[in-house]
């Protein structure tokens, strides 16, 4: 049996994170991981456009069997919110058409899962994935070592599943 693919988002306009890992049960190896950018001073409709059509390529690229997606957490930023959630849209979008399975999982269950403190900073959350997936070193941008976050809690969860 082949191992699970798995694919992992932190939505953004300007910055989307994604990872692609692969498991095995209790073991897990990043594909790949990074970030898919829009161009800033284009229209908020062509951005979508074009980071809809970069997680097309990136899904039809690895054909993960399920998705793992970070779900919006209060921003101070109102606008930044609606941005954020008009990318997340689009990523859901496109899972949606490529018939990916999606599991939503918030930034405090994340940190929970792979650290064991819901509060983990950003930090530590960089060094577990490093650790955790024999990274050579700590995975960045931020949005990317998220992503690898989101698909690995999303394995650990599935693992706990079948062992149970």
């Amino acid at each position: 049996m082949p191992p699970l693919r798995i694919v992992g988002f932190d939505p953004g306009l300007a910055l989307t994170g994604y990872a692609i890992l692969e498991a095995e049960g209790e073991r897990w190896r990043a594909v790949t991981y990074g970030v898919l950018r829009t161009a800033g001073k284009r229209p908020l409709a062509q951005r979508l456009l074009e980071l809809y059509e970069k997680t097309l390529a990136l899904l039809r690229q690895h054909r993960p069997h399920e998705a793992a997606v970070e779900q919006i957490f209060f921003q101070k930023n109102v606008r930044t919110a609606f941005q954020v959630g008009q990318a997340r849209g689009v990523v859901l979008l496109a899972l949606a058409q490529e018939g990916v399975p999606v599991s939503e999982y918030t930034p405090t269950a994340v940190k929970q899962t792979l650290t064991g403190y819901g509060g983990a900073t950003k930090a530590q959350v960089q060094y577990m994935m490093q650790a955790l997936l024999h990274l050579p070193e700590i995975p960045r941008p931020d949005d990317a070592a998220d992503a690898l976050a989101v698909a690995l809690c999303h394995a650990r969860h599935r693992w706990l599943q079948q062992v149970q």
